[in-house]
């Protein structure tokens, strides 16, 4: 399977943009850590035309460094949505369940942080899936079914995998 940079930049923006709506949940709660912040603005710079260069791995690594530094729930799933945006650059071109969690995770993750902070989980799928550009859905379709599992986080993906999958936009 080939994929273009341009559906990877696709891909990329929606991704940035549902890590950038929990970026204020880490920052509230980890102030001095940097790196979800800038793991997002790689990711935005990729999206709006920029090079697919080894900054985009380094931090997504570092974002995940991050997650995984933090005894803090909320703020370890908004670290996590930031490392899917920028990692959303690096998507696999492998007909794998697995690359669908790195399609729908970032979003997924941002409604785990939402509904951790107290907030509205489903409301932030809604968001996400109605500005999901209809790329996203197409490239999706392209991969078999994942396989979200019996979590919380797996619910989030089977309703993001079910709706962007119909290409139906959901308001």
């Amino acid at each position: 399977m080939e994929l273009s940079l341009d559906e990877l930049r696709v891909l990329t923006g929606w991704a940035a943009g549902c890590a950038a709506r929990v970026l204020p949940l880490y920052e509230s709660r980890v102030p001095a850590d940097a790196r979800p912040r800038a793991a997002i603005t790689a990711a935005e710079e990729f999206a709006s035309g920029g090079p697919r260069t080894k900054v985009l791995r380094t931090v997504a690594w570092a974002a995940l460094a991050a997650a995984g530094e933090t005894a803090d729930p909320v703020a370890s799933a908004a670290a996590r949505a930031a490392v899917g945006a920028a990692g959303a650059a690096y998507l696999h071109p492998l007909a794998s369940p697995h690359q669908v969690k790195h399609i729908v995770g970032p979003a997924q993750q941002a409604a785990m942080a939402c509904e951790l902070s107290g907030g509205d989980a489903e409301a932030e799928i809604a968001w996400a899936l109605s500005q999901a550009p209809p790329g996203v859905s197409t490239l999706l379709r392209r991969f078999p079914p994942g396989k979200p599992g019996r979590t919380r986080l797996g619910e989030f993906h089977r309703q993001l995998e079910s709706v962007l999958r119909s290409g139906i936009p959901r308001d």
